[in-house]
């Protein structure tokens, strides 16, 4: 799969599942649909609706983005290298005028980096960790603790099961001189979707990916959290809503949520999973570019959008832009939350706040159950990398409690780190698909800077 595109992997639903006939009696209805079409592409924020005849049908698929390694997004390993220079320079002259030699410099290479934590996590020397963002980077970039005060449990909803990530959560601890996170010390669990240990669901190495970078890159960030990881029985979304349900009633404080669908008609009546107030619930936004992914277009989540994040050799922030894959823009059918102010979009406009998501500075992600045809250490971004890293910030936190909805953040904007470069596509109201000062769409109300905006 090497030569394929994102569109092929990360950003069409998997494949796998059964998704019902699609048969001939769709081509009776082919003109109806098509005329339906046109005029919802004639409609604020219909770019990215979906529609179906079975709720039960509709399938979701990881936000996830495998970088250089794997050449695996949907603009191209060429293109992508191409628009990092770009981006570098943009960062550059935005963030250090007086510096730009120096800081494009730092910029192109920043992704091959590896330094020093401050903190005294992730000393090893850089010849010997694997390629990607790890702990310090996260730590050092968004000014985070070591860890969090009060005892939090962290739940990743995922869909089919991971067979080795207790063992590749070890390994990678081990890498990046962790605590080790295991069921034995009651750091870790992994449960079925109905909150049982067994059976587990079938095996699936796409999500098995997916898992291995939810659950790493949460303990990276959280060292001291508990990580509860809730395996859907398949991909559908009753079947992970239900998992999002068991999370809630095995005490989670945060929920994890990298999976994505496009709008579809009737995702409001799904809503009310989500309606948890005192649980932080955060959705990664989609890694198609401008347009909207459910369930981060949900009320009841945070949605995480994504960025290029650009480090300096201390692992401090030079600058952060808008990924040009990263989901955004004006839901087609959820009603726009009262803590939304934004005056472009009449609806939910998404995301909320976002984080590193460019697989070009992705995180170094160790799975050895192993994803097209490779096994090991994988660097792997995508919006999919965003969420668990915000839903840990929210645990690092410590105020899930106080959490309402996505509420939150908008009421410590100024606590955000506010992104105003990049964009991820063209649309009628610039600012859903360009970075600018104050909200936008591709980035909400900006990235991490420190746990007070959470």
């Amino acid at each position: 799969m090497g030569n394929r595109s994102l569109r092929s992997h990360c950003c069409k639903p998997f494949r796998g599942d059964n998704r019902g006939d699609r048969g001939n009696h769709y081509f009776a209805h082919w003109c109806v649909a098509a005329a339906l079409a046109a005029l919802l592409l004639s409609g604020p924020g219909a770019q990215n609706a979906a529609t179906s005849p079975s709720l039960g049908a509709i399938h979701a698929r990881p936000a996830l983005c495998i970088g250089a390694q794997g050449g695996e997004c949907k603009a191209g390993a060429a293109t992508l290298t191409t628009k990092a220079n770009k981006k570098a320079r943009t960062g550059c002259a935005a963030k250090a005028r007086q510096q730009t030699k120096k800081c494009l410099a730092q910029a192109r290479k920043m992704a091959k980096k590896r330094s020093k934590s401050s903190a005294g996590i992730n000393t090893k020397s850089a010849s010997t960790l694997p390629d990607g963002f790890g702990p310090a980077q996260f730590r050092g970039a968004y000014n985070l603790p070591a860890a969090a005060e009060h005892s939090q449990t962290i739940a990743i909803v995922t869909a089919y099961d991971s067979p080795n990530i207790e063992k590749d959560l070890r390994a990678y601890s081990e890498t990046f001189l962790l605590p080790v996170c295991s069921s034995s010390k009651g750091c870790f669990r992994k449960v079925n979707g109905a909150g049982m240990t067994a059976p587990l669901p079938a095996s699936n190495p796409l999500w098995a990916l997916e898992a291995s970078l939810d659950v790493e890159v949460a303990h990276a960030v959280c060292p001291n959290c508990k990580i509860l990881l809730v395996e859907a029985s398949s991909s559908s979304v009753n079947d992970l809503v239900a998992a999002v349900d068991t999370a809630l009633k095995l005490g989670a404080d945060v929920v994890s949520n990298s999976w994505v669908v496009k709008e579809f008609r009737g995702e409001t009546s799904f809503d009310n999973h989500f309606n948890h107030p005192g649980v932080a619930i955060t959705a990664a936004s989609g890694d198609t570019g401008y347009g909207v992914n459910w369930p981060a277009a949900s009320p009841y989540v945070t949605a995480v959008g994504g960025t290029t994040l650009d480090l300096d050799s201390s692992n401090a922030r030079i600058n952060e832009s808008a990924w040009e894959l990263g989901g955004s823009g004006c839901s087609v059918y959820e009603a726009k939350p009262a803590w939304q102010s934004d005056t472009g979009c009449a609806q939910r406009t998404v995301p909320d706040v976002a984080a590193v998501a460019n697989p070009d500075t992705g995180a170094a992600v160790y799975d050895s159950y192993g994803y097209s045809g490779r096994r090991g250490w994988f660097k792997v971004g995508g919006t999919s990398l965003a969420a668990p890293i915000v839903a840990a910030i929210y645990a690092l936190a410590g105020n899930a409690g106080d959490v309402v909805a996505g509420s939150y953040p908008y009421a410590h904007a100024s606590a955000l780190f506010d992104v105003q470069d990049g964009a991820n596509g063209n649309c009628s109201s610039a600012y859903l698909c360009t970075a600018a000062a104050g909200y936008d769409g591709p980035t909400g109300l900006g990235a991490p800077t420190g746990v007070t905006g959470f």
